[in-house]
């Protein structure tokens, strides 16, 4: 038997990230977002017709409604007793909610009424929310997590007016993640993978500097930015900023926001294609001290 959530879709999460401070990636490419719902895989006929006989028993839709149903899926427009001669040969397809998108407006978009797809055929064309390897590879893109961007500081937690500051991640948090997304009822699949790729530091103030100029620290081999080393506090770090003012008797907040290039393979895909990049950023609070000078 086919169970009603059979044609959902299943996430395999074993390579993606975690622990208490991850958090999913945000599209960097304006509005873009994962769909809210999609059709898929839900009922055998006899499992239609159970669903179906359960709603025009209770007669809340109304006779007209009922009588045009029972037109559809029982009387052969186009329908014949629920297709119960195509047992085993297709499912009755029926709409399913993106898991955390229940209140979302767009999940509501979903509202054409059930309908059967043979095994091996595709779906109907004019419906494009039909579940697709595409469609898996956005939807494990809701499903991506990747650590937090807290930076490592030179001087640490407190800095001074003008002395340059030193910026590094443990590039060992920061591998290439991933989510797998698969209806097995269909044999379609769509893996989604992250891959870390810059890290841009907002000084939380425009009385500061980064460096670079731009604030992006690019990825370079296996590293973000350097960590301080002793006897460098001369030297321009390669990432990281210099604040021009005290923080007064507060702080500044700054900003690490790491970039990650985001691509996805799947079922009859030859290669490699592209979603749009994510982000996912933390903040950090600096204290920035005058330097103090002693007159002898």
């Amino acid at each position: 038997m086919l169970s009603a959530a059979a044609g959902a879709v299943v996430f395999d999460r074993s390579r993606n990230g975690g622990g208490a401070t991850a958090g999913p990636v945000t599209s960097a490419s304006g509005n873009w977002v994962p769909p809210a719902c999609y059709y898929a895989p839900k009922y055998t006929p006899a499992q239609m017709r159970t669903y179906k006989e359960s709603i025009w028993g209770v007669e809340s839709t109304g006779y007209q409604w009922d009588a045009s149903q029972r037109d559809t899926y029982v009387n052969g427009h186009p329908y014949k007793d629920f297709n119960k001669a195509r047992s085993g040969k297709g499912y009755w397809w029926d709409a399913y909610v993106t898991p955390g998108h229940e209140g979302d407006p767009a999940a509501s978009t979903c509202t054409e009424d059930n309908f059967w797809v043979d095994k091996g055929a595709a779906p109907p064309a004019n419906i494009p929310e039909a579940i697709t390897p595409e469609m898996l590879a956005q939807l494990a893109y809701a499903e991506i997590r990747v650590p937090s961007t807290r930076v490592d500081l030179a001087p640490a937690g407190t800095t001074k007016v003008n002395l340059p500051t030193w910026a590094w991640l443990d590039t060992a948090k920061f591998k290439p993640v991933s989510v797998t997304a698969s209806v097995p009822l269909l044999n379609v699949t769509a893996t989604t993978t992250a891959e870390p790729v810059s890290l841009r530091i907002e000084p939380g103030t425009g009385d500061a500097q980064t460096y670079p100029a731009s604030g992006v620290c690019e990825i370079t081999g296996d590293r973000i930015g350097e960590a301080y080393a002793r006897g460098r506090a001369g030297e321009t770090p390669p990432c990281g900023l210099r604040y021009l003012r005290s923080s007064g008797g507060g702080s500044y907040r700054l900003q690490a926001t790491l970039t990650w290039r985001i691509h996805w393979t799947g079922t009859g895909i030859a290669g490699p294609r592209n979603l749009p990049d994510g982000t996912f950023g933390a903040g950090q609070d600096v204290v920035v001290q005058e330097i103090q000078s002693i007159n002898r």
